[in-house]
């Protein structure tokens, strides 16, 4: 493991981290002299700030991950929410066929079908809110009508849109008598779970941790690394380059880390596997219709899962 570099952070950081190793072999072979005036430093300021400055760092990587597992489980749920409506919607909402037991949906015209449809672009238009593209990438036109999936181009939240027309397709289930009001009401609390999920993505995507606290603990780190080779030389002498090269690869390497760590939804190596999640309610979905070609899984490619 020592020697891996794939899921390092190293990629992020190795040009501040040369510099710094430089700049400590510099220091190491003047002896801590600087425009031939001597820098006298101590191993106590280094020991007073670098203890403080580690714990405020395990801090915010803590937030940091909080965010990360905070998403995972909203896009977890958002699997799970749309596995029940697919059961809803097929086991609750009568067939619009009369005497037809065994019928399967027939395309977009049955209200079952353009819902479960519609939750395939519901996941693919949240992640491409989330990560900044156009609402209706990766958004196949068979899963929404003409005049929806046009309605979808236009607007500014798509998520909020899908799911609007999805009430108003059960709104007229209910007056058709295809569902019992009451039965109809747990299938809102689904499609109502499906929306809060969106809203917490958007919290998250919207609130970054606060910028001041982010900066302090990016200066402080940076001149307690670059400041370190003058605290060691005259301690350790030629060791002083690599002890230096080790704390600034913790530190920077935890500061980078909370940053990579702080928005989720991103298509960094480290962030979460949005397209991943959104194949699998498709082919969840797909499966729930009856259809027979589903698109495979994606898989990992260079040991990275988007």
């Amino acid at each position: 493991m020592f020697l891996v570099l794939r899921g390092s952070i190293l990629s992020r950081i190795w040009r501040v981290l040369l510099v710094n190793l430089l700049v400590a072999v510099a220091v190491t072979i003047s002896h801590g002299a600087f425009f031939q005036h001597k820098v006298t430093l101590t191993a106590i300021p280094f020991t007073l700030i670098g203890l403080p400055l580690a714990i405020f760092l395990g801090f915010r990587n803590t937030a940091a991950y909080d965010r990360f597992w905070e998403g995972r489980k909203l896009w977890g749920e958002l699997v799970v929410r749309s596995q029940n409506l697919a059961r809803q919607c097929l086991s609750l909402i009568a067939d619009n066929v009369p005497d037809s037991a065994g019928h399967k949906p027939a395309g977009l015209s049955d209200a079952r079908v353009r819902m479960i449809s519609r939750t395939i672009a519901y996941a693919y238009a949240l992640r491409n809110r989330l990560r900044g593209a156009s609402a209706a990438t990766d958004v196949d036109p068979g899963w929404l009508r003409p005049a929806e999936l046009a309605d979808l181009q236009r607007c500014t939240n798509a998520p909020a849109l899908l799911m609007m027309r999805m009430g108003q397709d059960l709104g007229q289930c209910v007056r058709q008598h295809r569902v019992e009001p009451c039965l109809a009401a747990g299938i809102d609390d689904t499609l109502s779970a499906m929306m809060a999920t969106a809203v917490a993505c958007d919290r998250i995507h919207n609130t970054p941790i606060p910028f001041s606290y982010t900066l302090l603990l990016h200066r402080t780190a940076y001149l307690y690394c670059f400041l370190l080779p003058f605290g060691l030389v005259d301690t350790i002498g030629f060791v002083t380059p690599v002890v230096v090269a080790i704390v600034a690869y913790t530190f920077f390497g935890l500061d980078a880390l909370g940053d990579e760590l702080e928005e989720p939804f991103g298509t960094s190596a480290n962030d979460l596997p949005l397209d991943a999640l959104c194949r699998t309610i498709e082919i969840g979905m797909k499966e729930a219709l009856g259809e027979t070609a589903l698109p495979p899984p994606l898989v990992p490619v260079d040991y990275c899962l988007l």
